[in-house]
């Protein structure tokens, strides 16, 4: 405490602020008992952090991963039960811990006598619910337990120093829920318990959407998780701009979900209404060639609407070019007229101008487009594309996900000494951080990030004024695909190039400069010292790039300074990189990272026992344990110490009057 900071002493705001917190602790006793209690905290163990990204619509593998916590419920049961388990019956344990609703079904087929199961079972998973509470305090822990089972449970994980039989008490207890038939729901409920305890908070590192079918179902698991931040990835990025209504981003996600075999995410995830869509293209492309328009569709894919989504894909292709023509040519402080190549078609000779060269198109059957006005959409076309924008606007379901996007994500994210993001720092080649020319003022850094996502807020939310929620739009399109967009990280998207043109020279997309840098440590230091941090204990968890295992290439960079820990997740990228991807947990012991097998079905998990954990990668252990005094959470809770500790004098010098009853 500040002995000198005495009431005469403190300002008239910090009395203000005083006067206010004694509404909460209204007597000596009330502020005492709670600087006990914080204090207390600042000593318990640090909470586990887990890190995930670029998931990818892949809902089976993620869930099993925040089922299992990268391997964090495995670890807990071999520190619990050390030898005396085989290692069969720790990943029955571990697997009925995961999915015990399922596992439970089966185990009650082939179990001769389900009682003997339940009791050993039950003890086995209280042993394992005290250990993942024991970092946590008492209050914490009741406030995470299951409502119908909270006070049985409660008495079976604390301590019972009056007790003096205590095995028979606790026996007892768990005969007696055998007994009445509530086993089952029980141990339902203490696996979930275990899962909600073992870790403390989640982060998302960017890409929840695209390329796999079921973003919608892991937004409504994130939605319900205790405690998770999220960076933007630019997949993401692209879905909150078609939920804000911008019409490029709308034409860009329907294509990919096209091309990749997902319009049932729209359809059926989201309830968008395609069939404005599917009549558009059926007749306005009803004689066109397709062929380029190929569907990379997974097993789950029904052919038979196969020519139809071509001709879906090759209509909403056509309308995201000219769409993006029109963003390009409001902006050109984006410098991306490069990216302008409707107008540079030659259709007699069936090329097309890029960066000067002249090159051989694959197709040239464009029904909609004009050659002396290549950007403007037809009558047809732009009520097509007002239909979509409605349907996108007014999708509750796909509002309330971007509205928790935006609430609980941003560009980057400092945490406990790390900073998170996905994508890149845009860099020169000497490191000098990129800018981009915003109202006449030049941004790099932190505060391109920053401006950017003042700018995606505005695109989504402001209802008053049009032309900066156009801007702001515009913004978000920008961070999707734009050349000095952390998000993206690319000179170009070549996807015009990549459908039309079959000379790869020009499907050449260059990476900044930052990912042939990001091994230097002066500079993951120099960007450290960006964001505010201390470049001698800090690190950066980056998303967005697959590591290349077969390659030779590794998820870290300058002994852990920098942790690169694409997830993975999307089956498109496994065969590129010989393993299902990265996540990492950061506990009381240190940070590891978590190599990940790949994930065949949750049936397999359940019924075979088999689990995606497979290796892991200490980084750095902590000399001592951790403790909540260690984290932003403890800055807080230091700084709330402070202020009690001034209202106890204020009550003790008699600046404030206790309010006792």
């Amino acid at each position: 405490m500040d002995n000198e900071k005495t009431g005469a002493s403190l300002t008239e705001m910090e009395l203000m602020y005083l006067k206010t917190l004694a509404r909460q602790y209204p007597t000596i006793a009330a502020a005492s008992t709670e600087i006990i209690n914080l204090q207390a905290i600042l000593n318990l163990p640090k909470g586990t952090e887990h890190f995930l990204t670029d998931i990818h619509g892949e809902y089976e593998q993620f869930h099993h991963v925040l089922k299992n916590g990268s391997g964090s419920v495995k670890y807990k049961i071999d520190e619990e039960f050390g030898n005396t388990l085989s290692s069969r019956d720790k990943k029955s344990l571990a697997t009925l811990i995961y999915y015990p609703q399922e596992k439970l079904e089966l185990v009650m087929q082939q179990e001769d006598n389900i009682e003997d199961w339940y009791k050993i079972t039950l003890h086995r998973l209280v042993q394992i619910t005290k250990r993942v509470a024991s970092k946590y305090t008492r209050s914490k822990v009741r406030k995470a337990l299951p409502k119908d089972f909270a006070y049985i449970i409660e008495e079976l994980i604390t301590e019972k120093a009056e007790v003096q039989d205590k095995e028979a008490y606790y026996n007892e207890i768990i005969h007696t829920i055998i007994r009445i038939g509530s086993a089952p729901g029980f141990i339902i409920a203490l696996s979930e318990l275990i899962q909600r305890l073992v870790i403390d908070h989640l982060h998302i590192v960017g890409d929840i959407y695209d390329r796999g079918p079921g973003p919608h179902i892991i937004m409504d698991t994130l939605q319900e998780y205790h405690s998770i931040d999220i960076q933007w990835g630019n997949h993401d990025i692209v879905w909150m701009g078609a939920a804000s209504g911008h019409l490029a981003c709308i034409a860009t996600v329907i294509r990919m979900a096209a091309r990749y075999g997902n319009l049932d995410t729209l359809e059926d995830g989201y309830g968008i209404n395609l069939i404005p869509l599917v009549t558009f293209a059926m007749e306005t492309y009803k004689d066109t060639d397709c062929s380029v328009f190929a569907i990379k569709y997974n097993t789950d894919y029904n052919t038979k609407d196969l020519r139809m989504d071509m001709k879906m894909h090759k209509a909403m292709a056509v309308l995201q070019f000219k769409l993006e023509g029109q963003v390009i040519k409001r902006h050109p402080e984006f410098h991306m007229d490069d990216r302008l190549l409707l107008d540079k078609i030659d259709y007699e000779n069936r090329t097309v101008l890029i960066g000067g060269k002249s090159y051989a198109m694959r197709d040239t059957d464009f029904p909609t487009v004009n050659p002396d006005n290549p950007y403007k959409l037809t009558p047809e076309e732009s009520q097509l594309m007002e239909r979509l924008r409605q349907a996108f606007v007014h999708c509750e379901k796909l509002q309330r996900h971007i509205r928790f996007l935006f609430s609980k994500g941003g560009l980057y994210k400092v945490y406990n000494s790390n900073l998170l993001y996905h994508g890149c720092v845009p860099m020169d080649e000497q490191g000098n951080f990129k800018t981009l020319e915003i109202d006449g003022k030049a941004y790099g850094g932190k505060a391109l990030y920053d401006v950017l996502e003042h700018y995606a807020r505005k695109g989504f939310y402001n209802r008053h004024n049009v032309s900066e929620k156009r801007k702001g739009q515009d913004m978000i399109w920008y961070i999707w695909a734009g050349p000095n967009s952390p998000v993206f990280g690319k000179d170009k998207m070549a996807t015009f190039e990549r459908y039309f043109v079959a000379d790869k020279e020009t499907h050449t997309e260059v990476k900044n400069s930052y990912y042939r840098l990001n091994d230097r440590e002066e500079i993951l230091n120099q960007i450290l010292r960006e964001f505010g941090l201390d470049e001698t204990r800090s690190h950066i968890v980056n998303g967005h790039v697959p590591v290349e295992l077969k390659k030779g290439e590794t998820p870290m960079r300058c002994g852990g300074k920098l942790l690169i820990i694409d997830g993975g997740f999307s089956k498109a990228y496994q065969s590129k990189t010989g393993i299902a991807g990265y996540t990492l947990i950061a506990n009381s012991h240190g940070m590891r990272l978590v190599a990940h097998e790949t994930f065949e079905s949750k049936e397999d998990a359940i019924q075979k026992e088999s689990d995606i954990f497979s290796d892991s990668i200490v980084i750095e252990t902590a000399v001592n344990r951790l403790r909540v005094a260690d984290t932003d959470i403890g800055t807080e809770i230091m700084e709330s110490i402070r202020h009690l500790e001034l209202l106890l004098q204020a009550y003790q010098d008699g600046s404030i009057i206790e309010r006792v009853k």
